[in-house]
């Protein structure tokens, strides 16, 4: 159940579900138009060029880390601010702070391939995000972290892994669904 009644109305207004990496959604658009899987393409035949979604986050909960193929573009529509933890493959972490206000921008991207976990800013109660994947979101191109292995592989971010993750030993599985 939703702490805010803010994010309640909007998770019903916008007919959202429970997220599998956590949060809430709901798909707004996946284009008709579609790669048409050439050699050397990158993505199969048949894969949208774009995608997007509306995603909710609540105090207490968040969107575990994860990857995926295509840069992710992140909006930032209502609520409170969101941070977005990005871990690169060089290891090099950085947060992109999301909403109004000092330090905070409306959009940022998370480049494909990074792995990524979001929060509400602290003291926050609930962030209406939206998502836009291009190339097009595929579940077959979405892995969640194993915390253990995550933090195996990225040791000097692992009290960031333990908070925002759900798998393994080393998530503390904070948060729930």
């Amino acid at each position: 159940m939703p702490e805010s009644s803010a994010a309640a109305r909007w998770i019903r207004e916008l007919r959202l579900a429970p997220h599998p990496e956590g949060g809430w959604y709901r798909e707004t658009y996946r284009a008709g138009d579609q790669f048409p899987g050439a050699p050397g393409a990158g993505f199969p035949a048949g894969r949208s060029l774009c995608t997007a979604i509306y995603f909710l986050l609540e105090h207490g909960n968040f969107s575990a880390f994860h990857r995926i193929r295509s840069d992710e573009l992140w909006h930032h529509y209502d609520g409170d601010g969101a941070d977005v933890h990005v871990i690169g493959p060089d290891g090099d972490d950085r947060r992109l702070a999301l909403g109004r206000g000092a330090g905070r921008q409306p959009q940022a991207v998370v480049p494909a391939g990074c792995w990524f976990a979001a929060e509400v800013a602290e003291g926050g109660k609930f962030s209406l995000l939206g998502c836009t994947v291009a190339p097009g979101f595929d579940f077959a191109d979405f892995e969640l972290a194993d915390g253990i292995e995550l933090a195996a592989v990225h040791a000097q971010h692992t009290p960031l892994i333990r908070r925002l993750t759900r798998s393994g030993d080393a998530g503390n599985n904070q948060g729930g669904r």
